[in-house]
């Protein structure tokens, strides 16, 4: 009977110390989580750029989170028209995670090219409401770890 308890106790001592969490050196702290903006969200975006690239039209932008909170389910939105207004096309970018505030990134859309592309407009929305843009003349483009 002792020989069991001792040889249960071992066991429970090992994986007890197996379940402990473990912190490697340099890793960095877990972020903090911030609530999500309701309502109306402040984003400060560049003048887009917009170029032809081989059968493709390109656009890009910079955004930074104005807000006070962190923006969820961040979505833009770009429709290409031709002369008439009808639609002709467009795409969609979708950020993966809640964007911090003053967190900047760059949005990338791109449509196939068709010669019967006039004029665009965009739409920014979020998870929880729409987004007001202000245009800025220069924002610092995310420096990228790949």
């Amino acid at each position: 009977m002792n020989r069991l308890s001792k040889g249960l106790l071992a066991v429970m001592t090992v994986a007890g110390l197996c379940a402990l969490p473990v912190h490697a050196a340099g890793q960095e702290a877990p972020r903090k989580l911030i609530a999500p903006v309701r309502g109306e969200a402040n984003v400060d975006i560049t003048k887009p750029n917009t170029k032809v690239v081989g059968n493709e039209v390109v656009t890009v932008i910079t955004l930074r989170n104005a807000a006070t909170g962190a923006i969820a389910g961040l979505k833009v939105e770009e429709n290409w028209y031709d002369k008439a207004g009808n639609p002709v096309g467009g795409d969609t970018y979708r950020h993966p995670r809640p964007l911090p505030p003053g967190e900047i990134i760059t949005v990338t859309l791109k449509t196939p090219r068709k010669p019967t592309m006039n004029s665009n407009q965009y739409q920014f929305t979020h998870a929880n409401g729409a987004i007001k843009t202000k245009v800025v003349p220069k924002l610092e483009a995310p420096k990228t770890s790949e």
